[in-house]
């Protein structure tokens, strides 16, 4: 039986929009952290409990101000983690001993600005994040990029392109460069709920003219 055209999609306010899997949550509902954004719809599915993203997102300390964003109706498996600039040492020195961390005496071993920052940590719009993957200081995900099973990203991954291994590679693209342009050119993922339900068949399909004229 088709579903009723007054739908539009769950709510993207709803914690668990799957009826009775409460392993599964649209993310944002249950964001603490204020230097963590996420987009509408974007799910994450956790094993044993979904709050443990937040735990997944390692040396957020809130000095350093450094974010992670991510983009609308992207899919995260459990065990995804996130390395913020937190973790960072310097490695241009005699030592990576972070000594100014400590004080009492060895804040003057060089000044804790210094430590690397690589920036925000920002994965794109429909992006899927396979279980275990891990995600490394400043690294930028592309729009619908797919991140493989205990990939380590440690560099920038291109719109529509899949990833895999350590240190991960673009093992293809999903699509070729024309294909590319054109889908970020619609950028259905900011299109209102309204219109998505509306376009949905074309959006879950491979007719690009079709997905254009919906525009």
């Amino acid at each position: 039986m088709p579903e009723s055209p007054t739908l539009a999609g769950p709510s993207p306010h709803t914690r668990h929009p799957v009826g009775g899997h409460e392993r599964l949550v649209f993310l944002k509902n249950i964001i603490t952290n204020p230097l963590i954004e996420v987009g509408d719809y974007t799910y994450y599915d956790d094993f044993d409990d979904v709050r443990n993203f937040e735990r997944n997102v390692l040396y957020h300390f809130p000095f350093i101000g450094d974010r992670l964003r991510i983009g609308r109706f992207c899919q995260i498996a459990s065990g995804v983690k996130f390395v913020m600039n937190g973790g960072n040492h310097r490695t241009d020195l005699f030592t990576t001993y972070p000594f100014p961390v400590f004080g009492q005496g060895w804040a003057n071993a060089f000044d804790p600005a210094t430590f690397p920052n690589k920036g925000d940590l920002v994965v794109g719009n429909d992006v899927w994040l396979g279980h275990d993957a891990l995600l490394m200081p400043g690294v930028r995900v592309g729009n619908g990029a797919i991140v493989a099973t205990r990939a380590v990203v440690t560099r920038d991954v291109p719109d529509y392109a899949i990833v895999a291994g350590n240190p991960a590679q673009v093992v293809r693209m999903r699509f070729d460069k024309a294909t590319v342009a054109r889908l970020l050119a619609v950028a259905w993922w900011h299109w209102d709920a309204a219109k998505i339900t509306r376009h949905q068949q074309a959006i879950c399909g491979l007719d690009l003219d079709a997905l254009e004229q919906a525009t």
